[in-house]
C-alpha cells in the first residue's frame, strides 16, 4: 500500500514532466543500457516493461513487451508477491521520456534487484529495426504472478 502512495504522490509531480525535459543519464539503484544492450538482454527473455500511455503503447512497442502505465498499472509491482530477482527492463519512448527514469526509480524502491533503465526507449529500439508489435487496448499484454 505504502508503495502504491508513494507512486501516486510522485505521479502528482512527474507525469506533468515527463515530456517537458531530458531524462537522467542514469537512475540509483539501476543500471542504464543502450539499445544495443537492451536488444541482447531481449535475445535473453528478460522481461520489457513499457509505461508509456495506452496510446503510444497501440502505436507500436517493443514485441513480447508487457505495457504497465506508470499512470496506471505500474504500481501493481509493489505488490508483495511479484518476485523481485526477476531482470526487468524499463522504457518508455526517448530521453525526453521521464517515465522510465521514474518506473525504474520506483522498481529499485520497490526491491527489485535487476533493473535495467533503457533511457533511449522505444524510438531507438524503432530505429535500429528491433522486433516491433502494434495493438490496441484489447491486445495489451497481461503479467501475473501465483499467489504466495
Amino acid at each position: 500500500m505504502r508503495g502504491l502512495i508513494v507512486l501516486l504522490l510522485c505521479g502528482v509531480v512527474w507525469l506533468p514532466l515527463t515530456h517537458a525535459q531530458e531524462a537522467p543519464l542514469r537512475v540509483d539503484g539501476a543500471i542504464t543500457i543502450n539499445a544495443w544492450q537492451a536488444k541482447r538482454l531481449y535475445d535473453y527473455g528478460v522481461l520489457f516493461i513499457d509505461v508509456r500511455p495506452l496510446r503510444e503503447w497501440g502505436w507500436g512497442h517493443v514485441r513480447g513487451a508487457v505495457h504497465l502505465d506508470l499512470a496506471d498499472r505500474f504500481g501493481a509491482l509493489a505488490m508483495p508477491h511479484w518476485p523481485r530477482q526477476i531482470p526487468l527492463v524499463i522504457y518508455c519512448e526517448s530521453e525526453v521520456c521521464l517515465r522510465s527514469a521514474l518506473a525504474a526509480h520506483l522498481a529499485v524502491s520497490w526491491g527489485y534487484r535487476q533493473v535495467f533503465y533503457f533511457r533511449s526507449g522505444y524510438f531507438a529500439w524503432q530505429l535500429l529495426d528491433y522486433p516491433l508489435a502494434k495493438g490496441v487496448e484489447t491486445d495489451v499484454a497481461a503479467l501475473s504472478a501465483e499467489d504466495p
